[in-house]
Order: structure tokens, then sequence, then C-alpha cells
């Protein structure tokens, strides 16, 4: 709590003033404390509803209108200045956008209300102009180069909508129009980490999946081998969905979804089968932390025979899970900053960074040793190589610059190594750097020891990935559901754990090792 509180201090002292409280399940008791912690600052505090399902399904009543109205109550009982709708998939449709606003206009006439949504469905300014003409006081949308589909609604669309009504936002369409050409020549410099969607799908009203996490899903399902398989992805967040008992979707709890949807393509799993074999599989991280309690407590609450062939035993939580955690240590934090990164690394913000973040944040400072600061690179620069003779300028100081001219990579030497030349403010110079796509081909080329499925105690990996830890050694005597190994895919973790009573006869892997499907982890010996 004292991490959460402190966060919020240090943004509004940063210069947010308005801070938009949500949770990714519509825990009360955890918007309840983020709003208590913006208003300690004297913050604006934007209560939000996180929208799911469909208000206009009478076969899905958990979300009805009456769910949603006693949650904003709840919110304006405790303070908010503003009252938020958060539609993180673009699910809200105009009927339902008209029937949620005016709902909540006629209960609170004084409270702004505010609609966030996404477009994926192509249905983003029909909803945004039903929620404005029903009472809404802001809707969101993008620059027209960066709207549509997993983006917001055309700005310029919803400008030219109002122009001429009682809703005219009074805002100059030209001038918005040259931010517009702006970012699309921003755009097209990122053009690589475009999700390849080419038009809006109404898809999403299936599996209902957040428009920004689209995009990283993808990636993810990418790095793990299931690209070809990305349809059937789509058809196991619905599922997977579903399984947890149909709950809100947003970060976090949409990685939770995310996850188990990998998890049960790379597992051929089916929504029988995964309850039946629940107790034998090892589940991503996210998904144990999810049915522990650790998010807080779902609409509904949880699907009680599936949550305990998951945890297999492991402890709960049951009420708001900051509120009987130990205050954080910052003193300890800030040690372990200067220790690793040196006294120059130490401020507020990297120790509230590290707190949140503390793999982000290592990654970041990792590579910033290594490479420097490479934000002073040209953005085309940093993200794709140098054509022959092409040239940079960078202000590498106070009036100091670096010209850099590109001329010729060597062959690949014995060692793995190519010697690259360039010029250095008109001079030549020479640096010779691995190359890393060798060094990870050779890596994954070498062959891996199997697991054996008919040997109980011969372990394989759940999932391709890379090994994290290894928290088990020959010879330990170990239990059944003692942790053994655990496994990163894309921020995707997942825990081994031991299936039987026994003692480790063979560990296959070490920290760093990257491994496929049903390759050996540990040998475990009855």
């Amino acid at each position: 709590d004292n991490l959460v509180k402190e966060f919020v201090k240090e943004a509004h002292s940063s210069g947010v003033d308005i801070f938009r409280v949500f949770d990714s399940l519509n825990y009360i008791d955890n918007l309840l404390f983020g709003i208590e912690a913006v208003l300690e600052t004297d913050g604006v505090a934007e209560g939000t509803i996180c929208y799911t399902a469909d208000l206009t399904d009478p076969s899905r009543p958990k979300y009805n209108l009456d769910y949603y109205l006693d949650l904003a109550r709840q919110l304006v009982d405790a303070g908010v200045h503003i009252l938020g709708i958060k539609d993180m998939a673009g699910l809200l449709k105009p009927a339902s956008a008209k029937m949620l606003v005016s709902a909540l206009r006629r209960e609170f006439p004084d409270m702004p209300i505010h609609v966030h949504t996404h477009d994926t469905p192509g249905m983003g300014v029909a909803s945004m102009i039903a929620a404005a003409e029903a009472g809404a006081d802001v809707v969101d949308c993008a620059c027209d180069s960066m709207s549509g589909m997993t983006s917001q609604p055309s700005m310029g669309s919803l400008l030219n909508a109002f122009k001429g009504t009682d809703l005219d936002t009074g805002l100059d369409a030209e001038r918005v129009l040259r931010l517009s050409a702006y970012w699309e020549q921003v755009r097209a410099q990122y053009g690589q980490f475009e999700s390849g969607m080419r038009s809006g799908s109404s898809e999403v009203y299936e599996h209902e999946m957040p428009g920004g996490q689209y995009t990283n899903l993808k990636f993810q399902a990418m790095q793990n081998g299931l690209v070809e398989q990305w349809e059937e992805v789509k058809g196991a967040y619905r599922m997977g969905n579903k399984i947890l008992g149909d709950i809100v979707k947003v970060t976090p709890s949409s990685k939770v979804v995310g996850d188990l949807a990998q998890f049960i393509v790379q597992n051929k799993l089916t929504e029988d089968s995964i309850v039946d074999l629940a107790p034998k599989l090892d589940f991503p991280q996210s998904v144990v932390e999810y049915f522990q309690g650790y998010l807080g407590q779902p609409p509904g609450g949880f699907p009680e025979e599936l949550r305990r062939g998951v945890l297999k035993g492991k402890p709960t939580v049951s009420g708001r899970p900051g509120s009987d955690m130990e205050a954080f240590n910052f003193a300890v934090e800030e040690g372990k900053i200067v220790d690793k990164y040196g006294k120059e690394a130490m401020s507020e913000l990297n120790v509230i960074s590290r707190a949140l973040y503390p793999q982000v944040f290592d990654d970041y400072y990792e590579k910033k040793k290594k490479y420097s600061d490479v934000s002073i690179l040209p953005t085309k620069a940093f993200l794709r190589p140098l054509e022959t003779d092409e040239k940079i300028v960078l202000d590498v100081g106070k009036g100091v610059k670096a010209e850099i001219v590109f001329k010729a990579v060597g062959d690949r030497q014995a060692n793995g190594c190519r010697e690259v030349f360039f010029e250095l403010n008109g001079l030549p110079r020479v640096v010779e750097v691995v190359e890393e796509s060798v060094a990870i081909g050779d890596a994954l080329s070498m062959a891996k020891e199997k697991a054996n499925p008919s040997d109980e105690g011969s372990v394989g990996a759940p999932m391709a990935g890379q090994v994290i830890d290894v928290a088990c050694k020959p010879g330990q005597d170990i239990k059944a559901g003692d942790p053994m190994v655990v496994l990163s895919a894309m921020k995707m973790e997942t825990t081994v754990s031991c299936p039987i009573d026994g003692t480790v006869a063979h560990v296959a892997v070490k920290s760093k090792d990257n491994v496929a499907i049903g390759d050996l982890l540990v040998m475990v010996e009855q």
C-alpha cells in the first residue's frame, strides 16, 4: 500500500493531474484504495467502470445495467470527481452506450462522464456519437492517421459529426488534420510493429480481446511458435474467458486470459480436459496468481473445481491483496540500485520504477550499461541498419556533435565476430562485434534431451521459452508440488513443479537456456 501511495504522490508531483482509477476485475476494494491514494494527493480522481459483455444481450445477465449502476454508486460515494467508462475491447455498441450513459446521467446529473473505447470492430465513431448524445462530457478519440482498428475512433470523423450541432467541439478541424499528417509520418517509422490488421473486425465480439492486447498477444504467440495457430489462440482466448468464469478483461486480468489461451493451444486442451487434467498441469504463473486471489475477487467468484486443480493447495487471499502485505522497504531497494548500477542511478523515481517493474527496470539498465544512451539515435537508425555511406549526426553533449558514416561490414570470423567499418567525425574507425543471430542460432540448434511422457519422473517443458530459474539440484530430496524450474516466454512465466516424491537424479537445463515443448528439464527418481 505504501508503494502505491508513493507512486501516486510522485506522479502527481511530476505533473499528472487526472488519475483514471480502474481495476482489472472491477473489484471495489481495489478501486476504493486507489481512489483514496489519489484524493490524498489532491489529484483529480476518475473512478472507472471497466465495460465488458453486452448490455443488450439478455443471455449474459452478470454484467447488466444494475451491475454497472451499483458500481458507479460506490465510486461516487467514495468521492470521485469524474465517472469513467473504460471499454477496452470496443464492445460498447451504440445502443449499449446510449443505455449506460443515459442511466448514469439520470442518476448523477452533475457528475462529468468520460467514455473510452477502442475501434476494433469499426463501431467506435457510432458508439461515441451515441454516448455524447446520451450525455457524456468527454469521449476519447485519436488523430485520423493513428485511429481505427485496435486504436481509438477517428477524431476528424467525430469533429465533423458534431459540427453545427449542440455538441460542436469548437476545435479547428484544419489544425487537427495538420497533426494527423505529422503522426502519419511518425507511424510509418514503426510499421514493423503493426498488428497486421488491415481493417476492423467484428470478431472481437466473440473473443473480447482488449485493443491494447491484440498486437502484444499476436507478437507473443509468434515468439512462442504459435503464429501459425493464431486463429486457434483467438478461439482459446474466448474459451479461456469462459473457463475462468467470464471475467472483466483488462491489464492484468487480460494477461491471465491471454497466457491461458496460449497454454490451451500448446497443450491441446479442451474445455472439459483442462478441468480434468488441472491437478497434473503446471499453469502459467499469472493464472495461478489469479486463482490465488492476488488480483482481487472476480464478479461471481471463482470456478472452484478448476481453482482447486490449478492451486494444488497453494495459499489464497480472500480480500484486497495489498491490505495484508508488509510495507515496502524503500531503503533496501535504494541499496540494490546503488549496488547494481551506482549512485548515479539513484533517484526517487528509479526506486519506485524498479519496485513496480524490477525485471523491466533491470533489462533497461543492463542495456544502457552495454550500449549507453541510445535515445540520441534517430528513430530510423535505431530500428534498422544503416545503409552504406549513410550519415547520421548525434548530439552527444552540450555543444558536442558526432558525425558517423557507415562504410562496411567484414566477413564473419571463426570466433563468430564481424568487423564493422565506419567514420567518426571524418576519421576511419573499426569495431569488432559479436554476430548475435549466429550465437542464438547455435544455441537453438543444439540437440536437447527429450522427456519421456511414459515416465512420471521425466519432467518436460510444458511450453517453449527460456529458463529463468532452476530451484533444484541433483541429489536433492523433493516432494510433489515443489517448484523445480521457472520458464518465461515473452513475460508469460510458468513454474514447473515436481509431479512425484523422490530424489532429483538429473537437471538437464540451466538459467538462460532456451527450451522447446517436451525438452527434458529434470529427472526425478522415486
